[in-house]
């Protein structure tokens, strides 16, 4: 039986991918950089089924301090 499970990696590009649509005005790379920082973070959370939910979260809040 397969074991049902998240595509973590593809969350997180999808977040990436959102986030850079959401705020064209910050570099794309800077965008992915903050998004594999909060996930690097949150990469002990045993719970993994809301990582992603949370890591988009915290990104946005750290875009929005750095935009121009």
């Amino acid at each position: 039986m397969a074991e049902k499970g998240i595509d973590e990696d593809g969350a997180f590009r999808e977040i990436v991918d959102r986030l850079v649509a959401k705020y064209p005005e910050v570099d794309a790379a800077r965008i992915a950089q903050i998004v594999g920082d909060v996930r690097d973070e949150m990469s002990s959370a045993k719970v993994r089924d809301f990582v992603a939910v949370l890591a988009e979260r915290e990104a946005k809040k750290r875009i929005k301090k750095e935009r121009p």
